[in-house]
């Protein structure tokens, strides 16, 4: 990636992120730890969860959702001189769906689980293509959100170690 790439990325971003919290229904921002090869370092996501839709007469529903989200790198010695390293931050922007089992008053309403292809800008151990997936096991209150999330490219380029991230985060209605 040249030097301009990030760049025109970020702006994208900026311009496009206004827009998210006038369309969503939720806007969730979430910090945690993010491990790989036994190593942790800090993770910021923002996240619009957009209006729920129930799937037929079933009980199950879903939500689109995207996301941004950052993760810094670290410096792990034993990848230092590969070709992909540790070191570099990574942007991840995603795009996919939330959903739900049960009524909006079931307990078990509140658990979640997420899938969404994702555009990554790094090339690192945990992260080395440019489009990855982003999986996660979470649980939501009005406004509070604590989530289990894996980004990993599902070995279709190697390394592949991914990334796996404990999250917790504060919530808004919109």
């Amino acid at each position: 990636m040249s030097v301009n790439q990030p760049w025109r990325f970020i702006i994208a971003i900026c311009l496009l992120l206004p827009a998210l919290p006038a369309a969503a229904a939720r806007l969730e921002l979430q910090a945690g730890r993010s491990y790989m090869s036994h190593r942790s370092t800090a993770t910021v996501f923002v996240e619009s969860v957009f209006d729920e839709h129930r799937i037929g007469n079933t009980r199950f529903s879903w939500s689109p959702d995207v996301s941004l989200g950052w993760i810094h790198g670290r410096d792990i010695g034993v990848y230092r001189h590969n070709r992909y390293g540790t070191t570099e931050d990574a942007w991840v922007l995603a795009g996919g769906v939330r959903a739900h089992y049960g009524d909006a008053g079931d307990w078990y309403h509140h658990l979640f689980v997420s899938f969404q292809p994702a555009y990554n800008t790094a090339r690192t151990q945990a992260l080395s293509s440019a489009y990855e997936f982003d999986s996660t096991l979470g649980w939501q209150e009005r406004h509070f959100s604590m989530e289990i999330r894996h980004v990993s490219n599902g070995a279709l380029h190697h390394p592949n170690h991914g990334e796996t991230m404990a999250l917790v985060g504060v919530a808004f209605q919109l």
